[in-house]
């Protein structure tokens, strides 16, 4: 695989980069955690810029300008909520897959070719670390692998746990060979 995956604990909104990814809601509004961190940053020219996009259903993606952050664009996606009901959890899992996939897809159209996501879904929408990590995980490096595009995609970890978790999977990858 062409692409570099790595994983940081840092403050996403802080980070130089072609693209970081936020994690929205559907109706764009600002919210906490993630989402309201990048959008205090970026200024209200992304506040203006957001209003005309209007929404984002779960599991898109919509981009804006970076404005005041030292990201160029910013990627908003929109996981799913989980439910621990089993007749949902794989519609949510393909839901969460589709926020990567969407993003990365985005990343390419623009030909932005650094990315760099939250953990999506493990704040106030509930997902467990560890289920939300292996859909990230299993989903980016397969997307790489069949569109190129993408040299480097980095998993920003709020904690260390998840900074662990993603380093784990990294490493794991290497020695199947799944990433380089």
């Amino acid at each position: 695989m062409a692409a570099k995956l790595s994983a940081i604990q840092a403050d996403i909104s802080s980070l130089a980069l072609e693209a970081i990814v936020n994690a929205a809601n559907e109706p764009l509004i600002m919210g906490g955690g993630v989402d309201g961190a990048i959008r205090r940053k970026a200024g209200p020219q992304m506040e203006t810029e957001i209003r005309r996009i209007g929404r984002c259903p779960t599991g898109e993606a919509v981009i804006t300008r970076g404005h005041a952050l030292p990201a160029k664009y910013v990627i908003h996606t929109v996981a799913p909520t989980w439910s621990g009901n089993e007749t949902r959890r794989g519609h949510n899992l393909q839901l969460l897959a589709s926020c990567y996939r969407n993003s990365l897809a985005l990343a390419r159209e623009h030909q932005l070719s650094e990315i760099a996501f939250p953990c999506l879904g493990t704040g106030v929408y509930g997902w467990p670390g560890d289920l939300a990590a292996s859909t990230a995980f299993g989903t980016v490096p397969d997307f790489v692998r069949a569109h190129g595009g993408i040299s480097h995609v980095i998993f920003c970890c709020f904690n260390p746990t998840d900074l662990d978790r993603f380093n784990a999977l990294i490493t794991q990858g290497q020695r199947e060979n799944r990433v380089d």
